[in-house]
């Protein structure tokens, strides 16, 4: 993996690793030099554990865009003992923003739907920035579909800032296919496990986020739009970023307390960027741990349960215990 770029609340980890990663090349190391190598490490882990511990909603942000966390391909890799990529929809093209195919899970054979954002400007180019197409949404729920025939899981790992909103998408009717997609999905009689792995944006994360058990992963977000657009509506300026951010309440832990997600996948001490072995082990015991308990439940039982996890949220209550200052 390329040498990773410092978010700004990490500089002052990234000058002690080099600090360390000096101290450690160097040869024949005394017995108070390698006392000094090991109180560093502890120092080091201490301060990730800190600032990690007290990220803001923005720094989030920052986190689940970082461009060397994993996405669905390396999950692919590192998660899954086999995958077979299937592609198209069967109407218009194969929109390369979301992957799908047949993958193994240990012993489960499953179907796999995510987005995939790409690591380089031509793979980015090809994966249109993990941002899908109506045709996008289409292939996904043609798969699932398919998966639901022959019994077979769904995982969706969900990494997306919305879906395209370009005139073509507009004009092949992206919010009509959304829609299909939230409601075939809610009657697919089949268990669905929901991974917000990164960034989980709007419709675009929705369309292939309606499941039996939603999981994010501790330094991802999920949000009915992106902070800048947020920004830009109330505050007329993208720069507002950081206080919509904090307005929007979408971190994993706000997500966890209201009820939207089902549980909260720690991530590797600093961010998943870090050690995505780590990470990816962590997503796969979640995943077959999930998988053994919905497959062992009645397929009716999971339908209505799903129905009803989806149809509670968005509901409040409002305190009306305030009196009119004029009432006896």
């Amino acid at each position: 993996m390329t040498k990773l770029q410092p978010l700004p609340f990490e500089r002052d980890i990234f000058e002690l690793e080099e600090k360390l990663e000096n101290m450690e090349a160097q040869p024949n190391h005394t017995t108070s030099e390698l006392d000094v190598i090991r109180d560093m490490r502890m120092k080091i882990a201490k301060l990730k554990r800190e600032k990690y511990a007290k990220l803001d909603a923005w720094d989030i942000v920052k986190v689940a865009r970082h461009q060397a966390r994993p996405q669905t391909l390396d999950y692919i890799e590192l998660v899954f003992d086999e995958f077979v990529e299937l592609h198209g929809d069967q109407a218009f093209g194969d929109d390369r923003s979301i992957l799908t195919g047949f993958a193994k899970l240990d012993d489960h054979k499953v179907m796999l739907v995510g987005h995939h954002k790409g690591r380089n400007l031509k793979e980015r180019n090809e994966h249109n920035y993990g941002m899908a197409h109506p045709e996008g949404y289409r292939k996904a729920l043609e798969k699932m579909k398919l998966a639901a025939k022959y019994g077979l899981p769904i995982i969706s790992l969900i990494d997306t800032s919305g879906a395209y909103p370009g005139v073509g998408a507009e004009e092949r009717g992206i919010s009509r296919y959304i829609a299909m997609n939230l409601r075939e999905m809610s009657v697919l009689k089949t268990p669905i496990i929901c991974v917000v792995i990164g960034e989980g944006g709007s419709g675009g994360a929705i369309g292939i986020g309606i499941g039996d058990h939603v999981a994010i992963l501790e330094y991802a977000y999920y949000s009915v739009i992106s902070p800048e657009g947020c920004a830009g509506i109330l505050w007329k300026h993208a720069k507002h970023a950081d206080k919509a951010a904090r307005a929007l309440r979408f971190t994993s832990k706000d997500l966890l307390e209201f009820g939207v997600v089902d549980e909260v996948i720690p991530e590797p001490l600093g961010g998943a960027h870090r050690d995505h072995r780590e990470m990816a082990r962590t997503l796969k015991s979640s995943l077959i741990q999930n998988l053994k308990e919905l497959s062992n439940r009645p397929i009716q039982e999971l339908l209505d349960t799903r129905y009803q996890k989806f149809r509670r949220l968005g509901q409040f209550e409002e305190d009306v215990t305030t009196t009119d200052q004029g009432e006896e």
